[in-house]
Formats: C-alpha cells, structure tokens, sequence
C-alpha cells in the first residue's frame, strides 16, 4: 500500500528509503503519497503547496546571482565564481521544480512499486484497488504455512478519494461515504481470505486510522475528507483529539475475548513492541522506546495502558501533552500550541488547505490550555488556577515529563527544509528514459 517514506538517498537506484531496506521482505504499493494530481482532477493539491515557494526562491536565488556577477565583473566584491555557478544551478533546479509542478506530478510522483522495480507510471488508479487486493490475498495464499506480517496501507478514505464504480453512489455520505464502503468490503475480502486458508485462530489482526478526518479537503460543499464528532480539530493538528483519536480494532479469535471495550490511551507506537513480542524478539534495551506493547492490556493481565504520557508533535514541535494520572484515572492535556483557525470559528484552517506547524499559523499558550478529557473530551473549556484546584499540580507534573522526555531525543538533520523538499531529477525513480517515465507492466503481464 502507501509507503510515503520515498525511495532514494544519493542516487536513482540506491533505494536507500526503500520498505526492502527498512525490515520488508516484498512489497508492493505507492513509494510516495496520494494526491489530487494523481487522479488528474481540476484541483490539484502537492502543486498548489509547493509552487509559490518554489517560485519564491527562484526569483531570490536569481536576484542574488545577478547581484554577484555584477559585483564580481564591476570588482565591488571578491566571491569565487565556483559560489556563483553553484548558487545557479540551484536557482535552476528551483526553477525546473515550479515548472514541474504543473505537469509533471502525476508522472513522476503516482506510481506503483513490486519491490525494487515500477509497475506502473503513472499508476492507473481505476485498478489500482484490485490490484491491491489480489497482492496481499497472493502474500497470504503464499505464506500461510509459516508465520508472517502483512502491513496493508489502503489508499482508501484518502484525497482523491479513489472510488470504483460498483461502489460510486452506494452511500448516503457522498464520495466519502462510497470510499469508507468499499474499504469496509476491502478489509472484508483479507479476512475472508485468513479465514479460508483456516488462520483465523492464529492471526492477530489490527485495524486502525493514522489520523482524524482531514476537514479542509472539499470539493463545493462536499465534505471530502471525514467528520471527528464532538472531537475539535483534524488531521495536521498536531493535538487536538480530532486528529489524533481514530479506530482501533483488534480481532484474535480463541486468545482475545469477543465485544471488549477498553478505554485506555495507547498509540500506534505500540504496535512495532507488540509485534516483535508475538513473533517471540526482545525490542532494543539501547534506548528508550516510546510504544508498549499491548497484549497485558488486551489479555486482561493488565487493566492501565502502560502510557502515562503521549507527546503530540506537528512536524518537529511539540503542540500537546497528555497525562495519564494512574492514581485517579483522570486523563488531562496541555495545549502549547494551537493552530490559528481560518475563519476563526469555523474549527480548520480553510484558507491554507491545512493547518501549520509554527510561524505566525499558531497560537503558542502560556501558560499551556489545560483540559481534563474525562470530563470534557471536546476540548471544549479550558482549565485554569481559577476553576481547577489542582491546575499547578498538574501542569508541574507535565512540565517535568516533557523535560525527561526531552532528554531522550536525538536531534536529526532538518528533513522538511526548502532543499530537503525540492525535487531532485537524479533522485526521480523512473521506468523509462528520463524524463520520459512511463510504462504499465501490469498491462503488459495481463
């Protein structure tokens, strides 16, 4: 399914970001993410983001190099002219990237991968769903006499939402609703196939959303992208439980007892400890792990989520902190950054398509919005000294754990920085002759 984490480093072929050089033994599905361009509609999404800062840059990028030249040539300023071309050749590829983006996106971007090699480029999207399908089917059919993991990330109930014309119009929810139905029958047909190979005893099965409903895609007055209930906020948030609190759904016949609900916090960080303690490994002991895993709590041996904290971040800054209080049950979360609403009371960011991280798009707290989700899980009030007696107790206690839990970070090289972003053509993944990548395999195989 949708990888997301790229595919190369230094070269066309490294594959450096590649699933089958982070742990994967096959895989088959989108290197990249999922955008408007790929369906080729009239609204398109990655461009609209990126062409303006490209265009920015560019014009900066030349303004400086006509400066340096000038002053190189009229002897105002000594500068090598190795700095000049350099600084050229990057204004160029800036340039090139702006021009791209009107065209290029859904070629170089919407593809399909069967490990190291492209099926398709760009993807044809109205196959793309059975195409899934059948491959992890195929991945279970093949593996079901041994033990295995099989990660489906479904492009489905994501913009463009990627409908097939047996489910267009099946729902009462418009498109979004169409999708979601054909998910449902998609994760259906993969339990199906668990059952009909008789794994269905054996299979620990775990079905989960990576954020809330994304409220500023829409089309008119269609809702494209989800509704979070009496949860505030969406998906890039950053905190609030509208883009944060999604499904989780486990199913073990035979081990986990049927109908159980448990309200306890846990974190998709969980899943990677609870999978190396089903496949019988020990996690690393070098360094501090932010997931549990969650058998005791699903098993009963335990009735609190071992997470006493969760720290929610957008992008590199920490927006909100939760804390788990084991001795009264209570649940609070401070708020030290929130995004700047457009319009103000309308709950998203509709002006910017999505809401930031920083810069003049949040609102920083202090001291932080305190809430205590037991009692007001719309993040609807919040606390302050005044209404709440134990406001500096709790904000003390947070206060202190995101100090420990700094300490636990390593800092990383800046991946969302203007050159970290730009497209890089020795980088682009390519089945033809570059720049001209296109091929169907799919096609040619049937």
């Amino acid at each position: 399914g949708k990888w997301h984490m790229g595919v190369n480093c230094k070269t066309r072929h490294d594959h450096c970001h590649h699933p089958l050089n982070h742990g994967f033994h096959y895989f088959y599905g989108m290197p990249f993410t999922l955008v408007n361009e790929c369906q080729g509609t009239d609204d398109p999404e990655l461009a609209k983001s990126l062409q303006d800062t490209y265009w920015f840059y560019t014009q900066m990028i030349i303004f400086a190099v006509f400066t340096l030249v000038i002053g190189k040539l009229a002897n105002l300023f000594p500068v090598k002219w190795k700095i000049i071309i350099c600084l050229a050749i990057c204004g160029l590829l800036h340039f090139i990237s702006w021009f791209s983006s009107y065209g290029f996106t859904k070629y170089w971007n919407c593809i399909l991968m069967r490990n190291h090699d492209i099926t398709e480029q760009p993807m044809d999207l109205q196959k793309t769903t059975s195409n899934m399908l059948k491959e992890a089917i195929t991945f279970i059919e093949r593996n079901k006499h041994r033990p295995f993991l099989l990660f489906v990330s479904l492009l489905h109930v994501h913009t463009p939402l990627i409908t097939t014309e047996k489910f267009q119009g099946r729902s009462r929810h418009g498109l979004y609703g169409d999708n979601v139905e054909e998910m449902d029958w998609m994760v259906g047909k993969l339990l199906d196939a668990i059952d009909k190979e008789d794994l269905k005893n054996t299979t620990f099965i775990y079905f989960a959303s990576d954020h809330g409903g994304f409220l500023e895609a829409h089309r008119g007055n269609s809702q494209l992208g989800g509704w979070n209930g009496i949860y505030k906020g969406g998906k890039g948030m950053g905190g609030w439980e509208g883009g944060i609190r999604v499904p989780g759904i486990i199913r073990w016949p035979g081990v986990l007892p049927a109908g159980t609900v448990i309200d306890e916090p846990t974190s998709l960080m969980d899943i990677y400890p609870t999978v190396v303690q089903l496949a019988g490994g020990t996690v690393p002991q070098d360094r501090v792990m932010d997931g549990h895993t969650l058998l005791p709590l699903l098993q009963g041996t335990e009735q609190h989520s071992r997470h006493e904290f969760l720290f929610h971040y957008c992008g590199v800054f920490l927006h909100a902190v939760r804390w788990h209080q084991k001795d009264s049950g209570t649940v609070w979360k401070a708020h030290y950054a929130t995004p700047v609403f457009q319009p103000e009371a309308s709950g998203a960011c509709f002006r910017r398509g999505i809401c930031p991280c920083f810069g003049d798009g949040v609102t920083h707290h202090n001291p932080p919005l305190l809430f205590n989700l037991s009692q007001d899980p719309s993040e609807a009030n919040p606390l302050s000294a005044d209404t709440e007696p134990l406001f500096d107790t709790v904000m003390r206690r947070i206060r202190r754990a995101v100090e420990e839990h700094h300490r636990t970070l390593t800092p990383v090289p800046q991946q969302l920085s203007p050159y970290s972003n730009i497209w890089k053509p020795w980088l682009q993944p390519c089945c033809g002759t570059f720049p001209f990548c296109w091929c169907h395999e799919e096609n040619n195989k049937a």
